[in-house]
């Protein structure tokens, strides 16, 4: 039962449909765990520290925090089916579509249904980002934004305009997946919004490819039984010291992990391992026991304990 993966998302989270199709892409049988839109989360957090965000994915006792070490996890685990652009150009890509163009998506969507969208949501949205999440100043910022998705499809067009099949060739990547799931969400969350990419041919084209992709192997999995997963397991991981770590980072050293955008509660834990790329804590819950949360290091801080 440890090595399955195990995926807590729900279903209209864009960052999940990312990594579903990456499943998708490398053909994963995995089980969804679905978890709450909203918090409170406690058969989630009691997993991650208090990390809030979704997706997570966890294999035994390994919780894996972020759709970046999410990935690169993946690829390490199923070598067989490497994506082209893994953890380099598809991995910087994704801070694109992450960020700019997610950025733009969230204000277009919600400015377009914002009186659609329950106050409950508002709250808890404005908690996890720090900010007022007011879709009124949404809606007046939408002709800006939908002129910023624009120029983002525009690239996305002029990309794939020599007939390719995906953005860097005939097969798709990481790259297909994250910039996919920003057109994904917007249709989702907005049914009557797709005027948006219509003049855009070839961006259409090949967002009915990847779609057609799927998301492998899915079964379902209920929260108890994901917790008692991770209670019966032990962690894989093992301590590893960077010998170039830049702030003196060990092994055994007390630190918090926290996001740098948004949902920066403060995960703390006991070092395992760190490199360039990737950090690791463990830490103690009384209904999961010991476990090791991964967390990808571009995004995150790692602060002293």
């Amino acid at each position: 039962m440890s090595d399955k993966i195990i995926f807590h998302q729900y279903e209209i989270s864009p960052f999940s449909e990312k990594v579903r199709i990456i499943f998708g892409i490398k053909g994963i049988e995995w089980h969804a765990v679905d978890q709450p839109v909203i918090m409170p989360k406690p058969d989630l957090v009691c997993l991650t520290g208090g990390y809030r965000k979704i997706p997570v994915m966890q294999i035994g006792a390994d919780i894996y925090c972020d759709s970046q070490i999410i990935v690169r996890e993946l690829e390490r685990r199923f070598p067989t089916t490497a994506l082209p652009d893994g953890n380099g150009l598809g991995a910087a890509l994704g801070f694109w579509t992450d960020r700019e163009v997610f950025q733009a998506n969230v204000a277009i969507t919600f400015g377009s249904i914002g009186e659609h969208v329950d106050e409950s949501f508002k709250k808890d949205r404005e908690a996890l980002s720090g900010r007022s999440f007011n879709t009124d100043e949404m809606k007046q910022a939408v002709p800006i934004m939908l002129e910023q998705m624009r120029a983002h499809l525009a690239m996305l067009e002029s990309q794939l305009a020599d007939g390719r099949k995906f953005l860097l060739g005939d097969k798709p990547g990481l790259t297909d997946a994250s910039a996919y799931y920003n057109i994904w969400f917007a249709r989702a969350a907005n049914p009557d919004g797709g005027d948006l990419f219509d003049s855009f041919k070839a961006v259409q084209a090949w967002e009915l490819r990847v779609r057609n992709i799927g998301h492998g192997t899915r079964h379902e999995m209920s929260t108890e039984d994901a917790i008692a997963i991770a209670k019966d397991a032990t962690s894989t991981a093992y301590e590893q010291e960077d010998p170039h770590e830049p702030n003196g980072l060990k092994p055994g050293m007390a630190v918090q992990v926290m996001a740098d955008d948004y949902g920066r509660d403060p995960i703390a834990g006991t070092l395992v391992s760190s490199s360039a790329s990737q950090i690791a804590i463990r830490r103690s819950d009384d209904r999961v026991g010991e476990v090791v949360v991964h967390f990808p290091r571009a995004g995150f801080w790692v602060l002293p304990g």
